[in-house]
Parts: C-alpha cells; structure tokens; sequence
C-alpha cells in the first residue's frame, strides 16, 4: 500500500512518513503508532492496556492525515481511529531515547570536594519536598552529599533514607552497625584501615545508594575517605583506552563468604550507561575473588587493573574528612569509593549506622518532584 494522506502524510507498506512542526519529515511504523496510541494506556493507572498480541493482522492504516497539531490515523479493519499528538511524535522521530529528567550530566570532583559538598538539614528535608528534590539531584549529578541534624535514634536512618527510596536489604540485613565487633564479618567492623571500595559487590546487583549515620565519634583515627570513581575512570580513559576497554568488558568475580552464608558474583571494574558515558566503577580489594579469567588473558588485565586502582589513590581525588555525630553521608555506591583511615579503638566511641536504598527509586522521587513525566 502506497498513497498520500491530507496534509502530505505519505502512507506506505508498513509505515508513514509525517511532516512535523519543526518542517522535518519522518518515517513512523504501523506497529509502534498503533500501540502507543493514547488509548492504549489507562488514564488511572497509566499502564498499557492495548494488546498487540491480539491482533491477527499487521495494523494498515486506510487514511492518515494532520489537524489541530495532531495525526489522525483510520485503521484497516476496525473502527478505530489514533489521534497522536505531533509534538509527541517528534520526540521519537529519530529513534532517540525517551526524554528523562533524571538523566542529569554528572560533574566530576577532586579531594577539595569536601567544602562544595552539597549539604542538607535534616529538618529541611523532613519539612520540605523541594529540598529533598534539591538533594536527590545533587546525588544525581555529584553521587554524594552530606545531611546534618539527624537525631540519635535507631529509626532516623530509616526514615531519611525513606524520604527517596525503600530500605533495600542486603545479606547483613535491613541494616548494619559499623564499629568493633567481637567477631568481625567485614573489615569495617574492625577499627583498622578500611581500603578504598565500594560495597557488596559479591551481591548480583550490588546496592545503589549507602547511607552512613554517624551515632558517635570520639576516636583518635578513623577519618573518612572518599573518590569519585567517575573522575578517575575519565582521566583514566583519556590517558589509557585501550585499558579503559579492558575494564569496562572484563568482569571480575567477588566473593563474601562466612558460615552462615557464600555469596559470589561477576562486576564489571568501570561501568557504563545506556549512552556510553562512564557512570561508575565497581572494585574492592577485600571482596575480590581469585581471578580465574585465562592465564594468558591476566598479561594484560593485571597490569590495567593496578594501574587503575593506583590512579584512585591519588591525592588528586582523594577527599579526607572526619564525619561527625548527627551527619549522615550519602553516595553511590556505583560511583563513589570510599574507605576509612585506622583508628584506635580504645580512644573513644565511633559508631555508624548504615543502610541502602535502589539507584532507580531515587531516579523516581527525583523525577516526581521535578515535576516532569510523560503523562504530565
């Protein structure tokens, strides 16, 4: 089938060329505009309710044609027609992604991070949704920010973390405790130094965001240290491709294992989003598994592999505070590595209270309170 609709519409065998506002001319397939047709989606629930599946036949469009700033499609067969707005169209004309407030550019930082850190009180944010818009993109862009004021109790972490996200449990529970335990199962149950890492990933999908409650800190040691794995994995990549390569498509096995569980898993050490951009690193020292890739193979890797984690020593990235009772620190844990000096455990008191909640609930409470969606 090959015809001209009104409006120099041009229908063809298995799709339509529109004109659109902007005076570009698009091609639009059968399939995709009859199943995203605005009443293949329920107004309550915003679900697709339209089943493809159903149809016997191809969808064909009879007449196809554009008034008031809308195409207007008569399907073969039926007696439906699709009023498709042209200014929803032409956001998928090019086979772009859909539009997503949430993917903000993220801004790497350096070890003088710590006084631009973005702060955050914790009655502000109880107060008002606009701050915990404000903090969710802060995380979004720089992957860390500090709230201040929390209280001295058990539920204050859950209910922050609440404010953006569920707790997401991981196999030490809804929660941990770090300080000194009798029987450690984690090096940050020791007081000793903590090297560079980021968490679990012996985990299949390793927690997205960390939340540290300082409860007490008194020690003599123990500062906190912090790099953003975005900044390093960039200079990285421009000073070593071909090991930046490596390390985004080479997965390294980790492991966390005790009596009462084994977990494993495989992680890529530099991670990338959907669009090619360095969104984070996953890498730990003492949760790393022997590597078993080919022997042949460890020529190459080995060498890649150290020299990055070299690079992230450096005191170019390297951010050194002490955390303060009543802070909490907040980061991604697919980007930001962090880790702790030793500190001397009979000096004084040093009690953090941690929990994760999921990337992409935090991706959707910043989407909600920016006020964008595609039903909006």
């Amino acid at each position: 089938m090959l015809g001209t609709g009104d409006a120099g519409v041009l229908l063809q065998e298995e799709g339509l060329d529109v004109p659109l506002t902007d005076g570009r001319t698009a091609y639009f397939n059968y399939y995709w505009l009859r199943d995203n047709c605005p009443s293949s989606f329920d107004p309550e629930t915003r679900e697709r309710v339209f089943d493809i599946f159903a149809e016997d036949t191809a969808p064909k469009a009879v007449s196809a044609s554009i008034s008031g700033g809308e195409l207007e499609i008569a399907w073969a067969g039926s007696a439906h027609v699709t009023r498709m707005p042209l200014d929803r169209l032409a956001a998928y004309a090019n086979g772009e992604k859909r539009a997503d407030v949430a993917n903000l550019p993220r801004a790497p930082w350096l070890a003088d991070h710590y006084p631009k850190m973005a702060r955050f009180a914790h009655q502000d944010l109880i107060a008002d949704q606009a701050c915990v818009r404000d903090w969710s993109r802060a995380m979004l862009v720089d992957g860390i920010a500090l709230l201040t004021g929390l209280p001295d109790t058990d539920d204050a972490l859950k209910d922050t973390a609440g404010l953006i996200g569920h707790v997401r449990p991981s196999y030490f529970g809804q929660d941990f405790e770090v300080k000194t335990h009798i029987k450690p199962t984690n090096l940050a149950f020791t007081s000793k130094a903590l090297p560079l890492h980021t968490d679990l990933p012996d985990e299949d999908l390793a927690p997205g965001v960390q939340f540290l409650h300082c409860r007490a800190n008194s020690v003599e040691g123990g500062n906190s240290l912090f790099v953003d794995g975005l900044a390093v994995a960039a200079d990285f990549r421009e000073r070593h491709p071909e090991d930046f390569e490596l390390l985004v498509s080479v997965d390294v096995p980790y492991y966390c294992e005790h009596d009462t569980f084994d977990m494993r898993a495989r992680q890529h050490v530099i991670e990338l989003d959907e669009y090619g951009n360095i969104s984070g690193v996953t890498i730990s020292q003492h949760h790393a598994d022997i590597f078993d890739m080919p022997q042949q193979d460890l020529n190459r890797f080995y060498p890649a592999f150290c020299r990055f984690g070299r690079m992230m020593r450096d005191e170019k990235y390297m951010m050194r505070f002490r955390l303060n009772a009543g802070e909490c620190i907040v980061f991604d844990n697919h980007r930001i590595v962090h880790g702790r000096a030793a500190y001397s455990a009979t000096s004084g008191d040093r009690h953090l209270r941690g929990c994760y909640i999921d990337r992409g609930e935090m991706r959707s409470t910043y989407r909600v309170l920016a006020g964008e969606g595609r039903f909006k």
